[in-house]
């Protein structure tokens, strides 16, 4: 059989003696009348309680070569980890770093209007100013002949922005052709995205504000079409392929 190692026995004995020592006197009683028990509901033996209580421990009847006193055969006995009341003490949990730290896995995605929002803009604008520059320097604007006070031109129709409200004249009323329907739908834009306030960028996400918008834009482009291209002598619904396109150039 393995013998124990004297340094590792004096060093338990004088662990085992400082225990003692710390301890009251009215513990070695307490215990006995009432051993302790351990998490799982284990009852400590007496013997053991009361031979881990005694000034010097087990480990006095053991000789300094680590043989019995009384000749027989040494056993390791191991450490008993108890406190001055003879209580054992356990590890609960273990508690993970990630629970109690606030880590956010992805950088927020907010940045400054300056630089960052003006700069994109701005370079797009020299760049829009350029081409329509270089672009009018080779191509001629499609303008019709001097103007003649004399003669009145027919059809007699507005620029290609206000051709909407223009078509929308011939359908309603003036004050609501001209106030009430751009009004509300001013009013309706407007008001978008207050109504819809969800955040994402994705197409599929937003189907209430791509509606709007989208209602708004072929509104508008169907009323300039029919303004440019279906709008005859008088101001008459025509085909442009039967009479040309008036207002814009002859064929």
């Amino acid at each position: 059989m393995t013998e124990i190692p004297e340094h590792l026995l004096r060093r338990s004995a004088d662990a085992r003696s400082r225990l003692v020592g710390d301890s009251a006197p009215g513990d070695s009683a307490a215990s006995a009348a009432a051993p302790p028990s351990d998490d799982d509901g284990v009852t400590i033996p007496r013997s053991l309680l009361a031979a881990s209580q005694q000034p010097g421990g087990p480990s006095a009847a053991v000789g300094p070569a680590g043989a019995p006193a009384g000749g027989g055969v040494a056993t390791a006995l191991p450490p008993l980890m108890a406190g001055p009341g003879g209580n054992t003490h356990r590890l609960l949990t273990v508690v993970k770093s990630g629970s109690i730290q606030d880590v956010k896995a992805s950088p927020g995605d907010k940045v400054h209007v300056w630089p960052h929002l003006l700069a994109a803009e701005f370079t797009a604008a020299l760049f829009i100013t350029a081409f329509t520059l270089v672009f009018s320097l080779f191509v001629n604007a499609p303008l019709l002949e001097l103007a003649n006070h004399n003669e009145t031109p027919n059809p007699s129709k507005a620029p290609w922005y206000f051709l909407g409200l223009q078509e929308l004249l011939t359908m309603f009323d003036p004050m609501i052709a001209g106030v009430t329907i751009p009004g509300v739908a001013l009013v309706l834009l407007a008001f978008a995205p207050y109504i819809d306030k969800n955040p994402s960028q994705r197409p599929e996400d937003r189907k209430f504000a791509i509606s709007i918008q989208t209602i708004h834009l072929m509104f508008w482009a169907v009323l300039v079409i029919i303004g440019s291209f279906f709008r005859g002598q008088g101001f008459n619904f025509t085909y442009p392929w039967d009479t040309g396109l008036h207002g814009i150039f002859h064929l």
